[in-house]
């Protein structure tokens, strides 16, 4: 999987853009900075935008390019990301350490996924957010129609809200929608898509 995303992110184009994910900058403005996970963050949009905003951020990808990028272009910015390689599987980050967790487009299979969001939870601290945005089951007929608006081929690794509630039951439930939107981000998410969005709480 990594030398898919390694042979992605090697033209240094900024696949996805250099802008941050309209919904994850949204909702992380409207809290207070502090200690933010950004799992699966490729070239590191999500990243930069972040800790110029005075977050303090912890990243992690398993693309060994995409990590090399985004930290040439976090010190083109002047900003420090603190950015491990290593897949989710290797997750280590201690309990109650997150403010808040950003989720963009990170797409697992559903087996590993549950798992994973588990240990995000743990992750986060009493009061932090948990920020989603990625693709519905029903994008297929999007990215089917058009290839550029991107997005997983399997759709065991898609989402529907009724495994997102599931798998963040013991949050609390700020924003949970499904809707068609149109993406402009870079050359891999674009046009029409479906996704999930999602805002949760630890409480």
């Amino acid at each position: 999987m990594n030398n898919f995303w390694d042979e992605r992110f090697a033209n240094n184009k900024s696949v996805y853009g250099e802008e941050p994910n309209q919904f994850f900058k949204e909702h992380l403005s409207k809290l207070e900075a502090g200690a933010l996970l950004l799992p699966a963050e490729g070239e590191g949009r999500n990243a930069i935008f972040a800790a110029k905003t005075g977050w303090e951020v912890s990243a992690f990808d398993s693309s060994k390019v995409g990590r090399e990028n985004a930290l040439k272009r976090a010190q083109i910015e002047n900003v420090a990301i603190d950015y491990k390689l290593q897949d989710i599987l290797e997750f280590d980050y201690s309990e109650n350490m997150f403010d808040a967790i950003g989720l963009v487009f990170a797409h697992f299979p559903s087996i590993i996924r549950a798992k994973f969001h588990q240990k995000l939870i743990s992750s986060l601290r009493v009061g932090g957010y948990i920020i989603l945005e990625g693709f519905s089951k029903n994008h297929l007929q999007f990215s089917e129609k058009n290839p550029s608006a991107g997005g997983p081929k399997n759709i065991d690794m898609l989402f529907d809200s009724k495994s997102i509630l599931e798998d963040f039951s013991s949050l609390k439930t700020i924003l949970i929608e499904e809707k068609i939107i149109h993406l402009s981000e870079g050359e891999f998410h674009h046009g029409e898509s479906y996704v999930v969005r999602y805002v949760g709480k630890r409480i």
